[in-house]
Order: structure tokens, then C-alpha cells, then sequence
């Protein structure tokens, strides 16, 4: 997907021996959780007397280097990579987030679609809640309770119903890291074990990268505490798990793990199903890169037409790349893919990408495909049409931008030119996962929110 959704953030937590360089491994953790958020990073470390916390905008490689991890020595420590959450996307928003206290760092995955109770709590002590986002927020109350005399495992229990949304929590003092998961699991969390301690994280991806086992998810309603008696789990909240399929279809890397599934097979199976599904005479099939190719691989399979790569992606371009001229910025598209004439030219080619959301990237995937001589143009993609805008953590536009939401698949087709389109059914999505369906929070495709988003659903319209 290139009209892209960005996913809020991704977090880590690494607890060791007093020997370990904790942020060695949390940025290992964060190189592989780059997809979930390239607008800044930042790791908190402890050696267990203060917290030292370094943050920079832009990529993981641009924000560290040899002298600042020297400068985040201890045991233990969490790190965050960020897209933009809701509350401000400036420098001053960079998480984890610490105070001048230096007793607790924390760090965010997921939103909280209203604030209203934390700011109405806050307010109520008579702490300031002018220009704070809603990780902050989160921060300021659970250091309220901690103020007050609190540990920190109670200032959660105390905090955690003004948490009115979706989060997934990595939390350190000098001594303790705590993870924690709102009690529908809409966003993934994982516990791995290390030689001499443990390591949480987004996405089971970065358990592998530092060869931590995987243990299992945090359970949503869940926090979990490590210290130096080991790990102990509270259960604050009941289980009610809605993890977003979204995970599954586009943001989640495709070797993690997610309810037990690997994500790369779950997205082949997505192509198999749009197989089943679109039975096209075509003569090659080609993914949007990257997080189409399993589909796609799934497809060809399943349908007999020969996969070949038709786009070739420059890797190196990413949310920091500093915009050329408008002539340029234009033909945007164009500088991240570029398509293979020898591979497409007198050729019907179906090509799979995993959504779409504007529409505005597929018309010009579909331009630069007939401009390399593709003959046909047939757009498969690899989920349901994207109607609803989502509250839980994926940055999409408001509904009215969401082209779904007031166009027919024909009409989409119509508008970007393509010689046929097809969303996968939610069905097919569903079947694909091999997951009961009761598991999955599907807002974007069905407008149906498991989690309360109190005033914000006078913004929905029922399509």
C-alpha cells in the first residue's frame, strides 16, 4: 500500500541481568518495528538509580548512534518508534515520555479516541492538560498516583479506567518494567524470554531479531511485571480480545506472529481467496511491494498465472525524504516504484495490492503499468473495501476521504482506470486468517467499534 495508513507506533521493553545493556537490545527491537512508525524514536534506559532517555525525529538510523547508547547504560529499558498520535506530531511529543522526576518513562502503541475523563481527572488536580496528547495524559496520571504514594503497579490499576481507548503500554521505574494491553487487544503485544531476563514488544518480529523466545501475548486487560523477582501477571480488566485484522492485512510484518498465526501465511491465503473469488485470464500477476508479494504469491498459486515482480521499489525513500520540486512531488509514486517493461509491455497483468484508501496511488499504479504497454490492467486487492475511518491506532483520513465510503467498486474502477477491480470479500478476509471471526475488530470495513468511541461516532456514517 502506497496511500498510505500509518500505524501509531511501535513499542519495546527489555528487562535483564545487572550486566545487560538493556538499550542495545531495545534498539535491535526498534530496527525491527521501523514499519510501525519512521516520524521519531527514542529509547528510556535504568541502571537502576536514574532513567537517561534519548529521542530524535526522523529513523531509527538517524537517531542513534555509538555515543548515545554509551549514554543509556542499565538492565533495563523501553523504547518507541512513532507515527504522529493524536494531540501533535512535533518534536515536543516524542516519546517514551518522562518528566523532570526521571521516575518513569513511558511508551505508547494504540489511541485513546476521547480524553475527555483523563483531561476532566487531571483537571480535577489541578494539573496542567494544555498541549499534552494522549500518551501524555496516560503519563501525567499514572505519575499523579506514583506522587500520591502509590507503586507504580497501583497507579496503573488506579489509571487504567481513564484509559478510554486502545493501548498497548510498555512503563519503567528505576527498578521495574511493566507492559500493559487494553482489554480488547486491538493492537498486538508479546512477551519473549532472554537468556537472563525478558523482552516485550510490538510484533514477535523483534522478539526473533535479539533471539528471544516467544512466551505469548500479553493478554488483553493484562499488565505485567517484571522485576528482580521475575515476571508476575495481574489481570486488571476482563479478556475481550479484538485484535484489528489490519495487523493480518497490511501493518504487521510478515514473519511475526499474531493469535498464533504467521502473517506471511495468512496473507498468502489472502491471495488464495481472491483466487476463488476473481478468476481472470490474465498473463502475469504482480504485487504492489512490499506487503502485497504474499498475496500475490498466494495468488499465482492458487490460479495458475505465472508471479513476476513488475515494480521495482526504492527502498530508500521514507517519510524524512526532504520533497523535491512540485514537478517531482507530483510523480511521487513514480519515485517509489518503477515498473518493468519487459515484464509487462503487450501483457494482461493483475496486479495485487493489499487496500485502497483514496484511490488517488492506484490510478497512478494503473497509469504507470498502461505507460511500461500493459495491454490489461486488472486490479485485485486483498481486502474489503475501507469505508469506516479507524479510531484504535491506524492514522485514516476522515470517512468523507476514504473513497469507499461514498463510491461503487465500479466507480472506483471508472476513476483509476483499470480494465477491471475486485475487493476480496469479508468472507474470504476472514476465512483466510483461520481465526474465528469473534477475535477480530473489523471498524474499517464494517463501522462496527467494539470499543467505545464515545463522542467521536457522530463522525460515522452508516454506508
Amino acid at each position: 500500500m502506497l496511500d498510505v495508513l500509518g500505524e501509531k507506533c511501535g513499542i519495546v521493553g527489555v528487562y535483564g541481568n545487572k550486566d545487560l545493556e538493556a538499550s542495545r537490545l531495545v534498539l535491535a527491537g526498534l530496527w525491527a518495528l521501523q514499519h510501525r512508525g519512521q516520524e521519531s524514536s527514542g529509547i528510556s534506559a535504568s541502571d537502576g538509580n536514574i532513567i537517561r532517555t534519548h529521542t530524535g525525529s526522523g529513523l531509527v538510523a538517524h537517531v542513534y548512534d555509538e555515543k548515545t547508547l554509551d549514554s543509556l547504560p542499565g538492565y533495563i529499558a523501553i523504547g518507541h518508534n512513532r507515527y504522529s498520535t493524536s494531540g501533535g506530531s512535533t518534536a515536543k511529543h516524542n516519546q517514551p515520555v518522562t518528566n523532570s522526576n526521571n521516575a518513569i518513562a513511558l511508551g505508547h502503541n494504540g489511541n485513546l479516541p476521547s480524553v475527555v475523563k483523563l483531561q476532566e481527572f487531571l483537571a480535577s488536580k489541578k494539573i496542567s492538560i494544555e498541549d499534552r496528547n494522549d500518551s501524555e495524559l496516560m503519563f501525567d496520571a499514572l505519575q499523579y498516583y506514583v506522587s500520591e504514594g502509590s507503586s507504580i503497579e497501583d497507579a496503573v490499576k488506579q489509571a487504567y479506567p481513564l484509559f478510554t481507548g486502545v493501548f498497548c503500554l510498555v512503563v519503567m521505574t528505576v527498578d521495574k518494567l511493566i507492559a500493559i494491553r487494553d482489554e480488547y487487544g486491538i493492537r498486538p503485544l508479546s512477551v519473549g524470554k532472554l537468556q537472563d531476563g525478558y523482552m516485550v514488544a510490538s510484533e514477535t518480529c523483534a522478539l526473533s531479531t535479539v533471539n528471544a523466545i516467544e512466551v505469548r501475548d500479553v493478554k488483553p486487560g493484562e499488565m505485567i511485571v517484571i522485576d528482580e523477582s521475575g515476571l508476575r501477571s495481574v489481570q486488571i480488566s476482563e479478556s475481550k480480545n479484538k485484535l484489528d485484522i489490519f495487523e493480518f492485512v497490511y501493518f504487521a510484518r510478515p514473519d511475526s506472529a499474531l493469535l498464533g498465526k504467521r502473517v506471511n501465511e495468512v496473507r498468502r491465503n489472502l491471495g488464495k481467496e481472491l483466487a476463488k473469488e476473481f478468476k481472470i485470464k490474465a498473463d502475469v500477476v504482480i504485487p504492489v511491494p512490499d506487503s502485497a508479494i504474499p498475496a500475490a504469491l498466494g495468488y499465482a498459486q492458487a490460479s495458475g498465472v505465472p508471479f513476476d515482480h513488475g515494480f521495482i521499489k526504492n527502498r530508500y525513500i521514507h517519510r524524512t525524504f526532504i520533497r523535491p520540486v512540485q514537478k517531482i512531488r507530483e510523480n511521487d509514486v513514480h519515485m517509489k516504484l518503477n515498473p518493468l517493461e519487459e515484464v509487462l509491455k503487450g501483457k494482461s497483468v493483475v496486479v495485487i495490492d493489499d487496500s485502497i484508501v483514496r484511490g488517488t496511488t492506484s490510478k497512478k499504479l494503473v497509469d504507470l503499468l498502461r505507460s511500461a504497454g500493459a495491454k490489461e490492467v486488472h486490479m485485485l486487492i486483498s481486502s474489503p473495501p475501507i469505508k469506516y475511518p479507524d479510531f484504535y491506532g491506524i492514522d485514516t483520513p476522515d470517512q468523507k476521504d476514504l473513497i469507499a465510503s461514498h463510491m461503487s467498486v465500479e466507480e472506483i474502477r471508472d476513476l483509476i482506470d483499470a480494465d477491471f477491480l475486485g475487493f476480496l470479500s469479508y468472507e474470504g478476509m476472514i476465512k483466510a486468517t483461520g481465526v474465528s471471526e469473534d477475535l477480530f475488530s473489523t471498524s474499517c470495513f464494517t463501522g462496527v467499534y467494539p470499543l467505545d468511541i464515545l463522542e467521536r461516532m457522530k463522525e460515522i456514517k452508516k454506508v
